[in-house]
C-alpha cells in the first residue's frame, strides 16, 4: 500500500516530468524548421516522421496534467500549505541538466528512427546531418525555458503560501477562544462566619 504522502510525491513527480515530452517535441520540430525552413514539413514526411502527428494529442494531455497539478498546488498554497519541495540544485545546474536531457532524447529518437523509419538516414548522419546540429542550440534554449518554468512555479507557490500565512483570518473565520462557563458563587452572610465589620456589644 502506498501512503498518502508517497502518493502525493509521485503525482508531483509525474506532473513535473510531463513537461519533458512537450519540450523534446519542440526541440525535434524546431531543429527541422531551422534546417529546412518552409520545406520542413515535406522533409519530415520524407524521413518518416509522420507518426509524430499522432503523438501531439498525448503531449497536450500531459501538459494539461501539469497545469492541473500546478493549479492544485496553488490552491493548497493559498491556504498556507507549501507542497512544492525546494530544489537541491541551482538554476544553472537545472538548466544544464534539462539541456543535456533534451539533447539525449533527441539523439535517441533520431537513432531509433534511423533503425525503424522508412527514408530516415541512420547513424550519426541521421542524428546530426542535414542540419541536425541545430538540435543542440535549440535544446539549450528549450532547456532554459524548462528550468525557468520549474523554478518559477516553485517560487510562485512559495510566495503565495507565505503571503497566505502572513494575512490574518477575518473575524468571522478566525478561531475564537472558548468562553469560560458562568459559575454561581454563594455569598454567605458576614455574621454567619464571624466576619462582621464590628465587634460584639460590651
Amino acid at each position: 500500500m502506498i501512503g498518502r504522502p508517497d502518493r502525493r510525491a509521485a503525482i508531483r513527480a509525474v506532473t513535473r516530468a510531463a513537461l519533458v515530452p512537450g519540450a523534446a517535441f519542440a526541440v525535434h520540430q524546431l531543429r527541422y524548421l531551422l534546417a529546412f525552413g518552409s520545406g520542413a514539413s515535406a522533409e519530415l514526411a520524407r524521413q518518416g516522421h509522420s507518426y509524430l502527428h499522432s503523438v501531439v494529442p498525448w503531449i497536450v494531455l500531459l501538459i494539461g496534467l501539469t497545469v492541473g497539478g500546478f493549479l492544485g498546488a496553488l490552491g493548497r498554497a493559498m491556504s498556507g500549505q507549501r507542497s512544492a519541495p525546494r530544489f537541491t540544485v541551482s538554476f544553472t545546474a537545472l538548466w544544464a541538466v534539462c539541456s543535456v536531457s533534451l539533447v539525449t532524447i533527441y539523439c535517441t529518437q533520431e537513432f531509433l528512427e534511423g533503425l525503424f523509419a522508412t527514408g530516415h538516414p541512420g547513424g550519426l548522419i541521421g542524428i546530426f546531418g542535414f542540419g541536425g546540429w541545430w538540435a543542440i542550440p535549440v535544446a539549450i534554449c528549450i532547456g532554459l525555458v524548462l528550468a525557468a518554468i520549474f523554478h518559477g512555479a516553485r517560487w510562485v507557490l512559495d510566495e503565495v503560501a507565505l503571503r497566505a500565512r502572513a494575512i490574518p483570518l477575518p473575524s468571522a473565520l478566525a478561531p475564537r477562544a472558548p468562553r469560560p462557563r458562568a459559575v454561581l458563587l454563594i455569598r454567605l452572610a458576614p455574621l454567619a462566619e464571624g466576619w462582621s465589620g464590628r465587634g460584639p456589644p460590651v
